[in-house]
């Protein structure tokens, strides 16, 4: 008998609990989560991939890496592309701050290749400023060869560490 009172009392509260919105599933414009004109930002998940003003979305849908030729620094029209849709959010969301990392391929010494991962860091900031974004919000820093994405000792590996990758960040530039 003690179970069925429990039993009854819950299935009472689940029926009143599903009556507090008669228009739940009507079209009208007070529906709620039902509404088809709920807005642009409808099904944006604030700090998600599909959150334009992200990070995540900085790094997933503008990109936030550009690829070189061997021992090069200048762009090429895929990374000014790419560059160009950086530029664009960096001026859209003034808040964030990016440092540009600098790399290059196991190929060379340690010297060389953090100086040619400088220019190519400094290329990107370059076009970025060029393209209005505020030299104060950038900054470079470049790793040469220590820290490639690939290991391996084959062209495929060497082009993928050959990069500039743009780290977006809030708050100050740290020296």
């Amino acid at each position: 008998m003690r179970h069925m009172t429990k039993a009854l009392l819950l299935m009472a509260a689940l029926g009143v609990a599903a009556c507090t919105n008669a228009d739940r599933f009507s079209g009208d414009a007070g529906a709620g989560m039902f509404d088809a004109n709920a807005g642009a930002n409808a099904g944006i998940i604030p700090g998600s991939a599909n959150d334009p003003a992200s990070p995540a979305y900085f790094s997933q849908t503008v990109g936030d890496r550009v690829l070189f030729a061997v021992d090069q620094s200048t762009l090429g029209p895929e990374a000014q592309n790419t560059l160009n849709g950086q530029a664009q959010w960096l001026l859209t969301n003034s808040d964030y701050l990016a440092v540009i990392e600098g790399h290059a391929d196991e190929q060379g010494t340690r010297e060389y290749n953090l100086a040619l991962g400088a220019r190519r860091a400094n290329s990107v900031m370059e076009y970025l400023i060029s393209r209005g974004v505020p030299a104060s919000r950038l900054k470079f820093v470049s790793y040469g060869k220590e820290r490639p994405i690939e290991i391996c000792s084959e062209e495929a590996c060497y082009a993928k560490n050959r990069r500039a990758v743009t780290i977006i960040s809030s708050g100050g530039l740290t020296s």
